[in-house]
């Protein structure tokens, strides 16, 4: 019962609020009809209402309120060769190159929600203490969803170290309503040069909104980056489909690939735009990466397997495929990983 109310006060908050959330004015394409996005192979819409009748209709997990977690060593500043990275938790993950520090989908606050006393709350705390992080050039923004657009940790990131944001077309006009300047927005397939690194958006299967009036005004994506020690690719939220074999077919090759493993329960609401641990196997083969990581899992209770599914079942997905488990791994949240360093 409680959740009800909390659910109706909600929608009756976010009603009211009308949030200014972006748009993008420009002309159609294979992924834009001149007013909204959409996905190349469509699925059917799922709003707040069928989420909320999911809630109250399928059985969910329970979770721990809390997980005592240790935090992880303080990054160095630069290195100077190879590619480091460190999964802070959710979709937050530091990757250090020679000649870049990058940050994608950073969230530092308590709660993914447009509020700060109610909406997912995260169950373990940052692995890597804000203060702690090393200058940050660059922030890559998958799409406008709280747990991966939050301004409160945007504006710290801004004030601190003043980076470039690279985000989706359309959500350059929000963030600058919010206070956040030097924000690049970017298509799918657009590429920036970037201090000897080339930075490709890529496209994803996913939805963009962070109220009841601006569903898909803003476009998704995930990110490349070709760095002179490797390749790598975080493809933010998204849904199994074919597009990942094209990008596959494109690149060719990844040293590294942070997949989503997490919030994929029950399939038949959550499977068109979050793939599950066996989909991000079979996303690891097509786009032929070297290494794959775990992201987007273990942090905040948003769908309804429990809070240990994601390592198992991927464990059990690797196995099935007959893939070393070191090929794939589940990182320790805020511990310092590298590959060719």
């Amino acid at each position: 019962m409680k959740f009800v109310i909390f659910a109706a006060f909600l929608v009756f908050l976010t009603g009211l609020s009308k949030m200014h959330s972006g748009t993008y004015v420009g002309p159609p394409s294979d992924h834009f009809d001149g007013t909204l996005f959409y996905n190349p192979q469509p699925f059917p819409e799922r709003h707040f209402f069928s989420f909320l009748w999911m809630r109250l209709t399928k059985d969910w997990a329970e979770w721990p309120e809390h997980v005592e977690t240790i935090e992880g060593p303080k990054p160095p500043s630069r290195i100077v060769r190879g590619i480091r990275y460190s999964v802070i938790n959710h979709a937050s993950v530091l990757i250090q190159t020679p000649e870049l520090n990058i940050l994608t989908d950073p969230i530092w606050s308590e709660r993914c929600s447009p509020f700060t006393w109610i909406g997912p709350k995260r169950v373990v705390n940052p692995g890597l203490r804000f203060e702690d992080l090393p200058p940050i050039d660059v922030v890559l923004i998958s799409h406008n969803h709280y747990d991966s657009m939050d301004i409160p940790t945007l504006e710290r990131l801004q004030d601190r170290f003043n980076p470039i944001f690279f985000t989706g077309l359309g959500n350059k006009d929000f963030l600058n309503y919010m206070g956040i300047q030097n924000v690049q927005e970017l298509d799918w397939w657009d590429v920036v040069e970037l201090k000897g690194s080339v930075l490709h958006f890529v496209p994803a299967v996913h939805f963009s909104g962070r109220g009841f009036f601006d569903r898909n005004h803003t476009l998704w994506g995930g990110f490349v980056v070709d760095s002179k020690a490797g390749r790598i690719y975080f493809s933010g939220d998204s849904g199994y489909s074919d597009l990942f074999k094209r990008i596959g077919a494109h690149f060719t090759d990844f040293t590294l690939a942070f997949l989503p493993i997490g919030a994929y329960e029950p399939r038949e609401f959550m499977g068109p735009v979050h793939m599950n641990p066996s989909e991000a196997v079979k996303v690891h083969q097509e786009i032929h990466a070297r290494k794959s990581v775990g992201v987007h899992f273990g942090t905040f209770h948003l769908t309804a397997e429990d809070i240990d599914a994601p390592k198992r079942d991927l464990r059990e997905a690797l196995d099935r495929a007959q893939i070393a488990h070191d090929k794939f791994v589940v990182p320790e949240f805020g511990a310092g990983y590298c590959e060719g360093c």
